[in-house]
C-alpha cells in the first residue's frame, strides 16, 4: 500500500481514540462488565501508575482475544543480536568507523529479526537505564512472525528502502528521511514494501522518548507536537500457528500462538506507536557568527534524573541554509563527555570528505577527540563566504551520557574501517 492508504492520527502523546470497526469502541467506561461486539477490554501500561499525569502513559485496547492467552516461551538463539551489560570487550577509547552492513544476498533469506545486527550499547535492561545501537538489513516479510520488545522502545531510522510496522495499535509506513518509534512491550510485524530494507535501530532501555524543553527558544521551532502520527485501528485474525519472538533480559524467547497478536479492534490512549517525517524539523541555526552546539537538533530525549543530561538523544543533521559570518562552518574540532554514535542516511555529511557512506556509522566516545577531516578542514577554512544551502543530506546521531561500548562482533567485522584515525593525519603545523 503507498502511504496515502494508511490512516494516521496526529499529535505526540495525545489522548487519541480510534476503532477499525464501528461500535467497537465502549462509551465513557474502560472496562465495561461485557465490552463491544464480545471483545476482551485490556490496558498497556507504559508507566508506573502513580507516575504524573504529565508523563503517564497507558492505552486501553479492545481485542479478539487476551494478550495473556499464550503457551509458554522458550529461549532461542540470539543471532548477531546483542544487549546490556555490554562487556565483551574493555572500554576502547579510539575513534571507530564502518562502512554500511551488506545486504543479505537474494538466496539467504532474511526478515527483520534474523537482520538484527548490535553495534555497540551501555547500561542495563534490569535496571532500565542505557541504550543499544543496532542494525538492521532484511529481504523478506515478517511472515507468520512477530517480535516484541519488553526490553526497550525501539527506534527506527530507514536508511534503504521502506518498513511497514504492522503494531497491535495499527499500522506505521516508515520511509527513508522518517522515524518511527514502537514502545516497549507492543507486538509487531515488518513489511518490505521494496523488497529489501536496512537501516539503524536505537533500543532505549531507559525513559521513554519525549520532546525536548525548547528553553530559551520559546513556543516555536525544532519538532511539533502536530507532525508526529499514531496509527489508525486495525487488526489481523488468523487461525493458524504464528511464532511471537520477545526479547526479554538480553535474550530472545519463542511462543507460538494460535492466532495473531495485532488483534486489537479499538484502541484509546496515549501508549501507542509514532511516526515522524524529518523534513517536518524546524530548523534553529546562527544568523550572525559561529556553529551553534547540536543540541539544537535534538527530536527526541530520553530524560535521566539530571535535567539537561539525556540517557539518549536523538539529533539530526537535516537541509539547512548557513550564513555565519566569519565562521567555520562544519562542526568544530571538539572533544565531549558525551558519547556519540553517528549514522547517515543520504547526501554527504559536511564534516567528513570522504568514508562516510549512508548506511556506515561512527562512534566517538566520551572525550574522544574528533571533528572535521583534513580535507574539509582545508576547504571550509579557506572558501570565500556566502549564504549556502546545504541540501540533499540528513545525518543523525544517538548520543548517551555513558560511554557506548562495541560488540566484539562490530569490532572484528571486515565492513570495519581500520584506517579510520588517517583522515585527520594530513592536518599540518600551520602556526605562525
Amino acid at each position: 500500500m503507498a502511504d496515502d492508504e494508511f490512516r494516521y492520527l496526529s499529535g505526540f502523546g495525545n489522548e487519541f481514540a480510534t476503532e477499525a470497526v464501528e461500535g467497537a469502541l465502549p462509551q465513557h467506561r474502560n472496562s465495561p462488565q461485557q465490552a463491544p461486539l464480545g471483545l476482551y477490554a485490556e490496558q498497556i501500561s507504559g508507566t508506573a501508575f502513580t507516575q504524573p499525569r504529565a508523563v503517564n502513559r497507558r492505552t486501553w485496547v479492545y481485542r479478539i482475544l487476551p494478550s495473556a492467552k499464550h503457551p509458554g516461551f522458550r529461549r532461542i538463539g540470539n543471532g548477531a543480536l546483542r544487549s546490556a551489560p555490554f562487556d565483551e570487550i574493555e572500554p576502547d577509547p579510539n575513534r571507530l568507523r564502518w562502512d554500511p552492513l551488506p545486504i543479505p544476498p537474494a538466496d539467504t533469506p532474511t526478515d527483520f529479526i534474523a537482520g538484527l545486527y548490535t553495534v555497540a550499547g551501555n547500561g542495563d535492561v534490569k535496571t532500565r537505564n542505557g541504550m543499544a545501537v543496532h542494525l538492521y538489513a532484511a529481504n523478506q516479510d515478517m511472515q507468520d512472525r512477530y517480535f516484541v520488545d519488553s526490553d526497550g522502545e525501539l527506534l527506527f531510522v530507514p536508511e534503504l528502502g521502506a518498513i511497514t510496522l504492522h503494531t497491535e495499535l495499527g499500522p506505521l509506513r516508515v520511509s527513508p528521511g522518517e522515524i518511527a518509534v514502537v514502545p516497549r512491550g507492543i507486538r509487531f510485524r515488518v513489511e518490505l514494501p521494496d523488497a529489501i530494507a536496512r537501516g539503524y535501530l536505537c533500543e532505549n532501555f531507559g525513559a521513554a522518548f519525549t520532546l525536548p524543553e525548547r528553553g530559551p527558544i520559546g513556543a516555536n521551532g525544532l519538532a511539533n507536537e502536530r507532525d508526529f502520527l499514531a496509527p489508525h485501528a486495525a487488526f489481523e485474525e488468523r487461525s493458524h500457528t504464528v511464532q511471537v519472538v520477545q526479547k526479554f533480559g538480553g535474550n530472545l524467547w519463542a511462543a507460538d500462538y494460535d492466532h495473531s497478536p495485532l488483534d486489537v479492534v479499538a484502541w484509546h490512549g496515549s501508549y501507542a506507536p509514532y511516526k515522524y517525517d524529518t523534513a517536518s524539523f524546524m530548523v534553529i541555526g546562527t544568523i550572525s557568527f559561529d556553529h551553534p552546539d547540536p543540541s539544537i537538533f535534538t527530536v527526541l530525549t530520553s530524560p535521566s534524573e539530571l535535567p539537561g543530561l539525556a540517557n539518549v538523544d536523538f539529533v539530526i543533521f537535516p537541509p539547512r541554509w548557513l550564513v555565519g559570518e566569519d565562521t567555520f562552518r562544519p562542526p568544530w574540532f571538539h572533544r565531549n563527555v558525551m558519547s556519540e554514535y553517528m549514522g547517515l542516511i543520504r547526501g554527504v555529511y559536511d564534516a567528513k570528505a570522504a568514508g562516510f557512506e549512508p548506511g556506515g556509522g561512527s562512534l566517538h566516545n566520551t572525550f574522544a577527540s574528533h571533528g572535521p577531516d583534513a580535507e574539509t578542514y582545508q576547504r571550509a577554512s579557506t572558501q570565500r563566504l556566502a549564504p549556502t544551502k546545504l541540501d540533499q543530506t540528513l545525518a543523525f546521531m544517538f548520543e548517551s551520557r555513558w560511554t557506548i561500548i562495541p560488540t566484539k562482533q562490530a569490532m572484528q567485522a571486515g565492513h570495519r574501517q581500520r584506517d579510520y584515525d588517517s583522515v585527520w593525519s594530513g592536518l599540518s603545523r600551520n602556526f605562525r
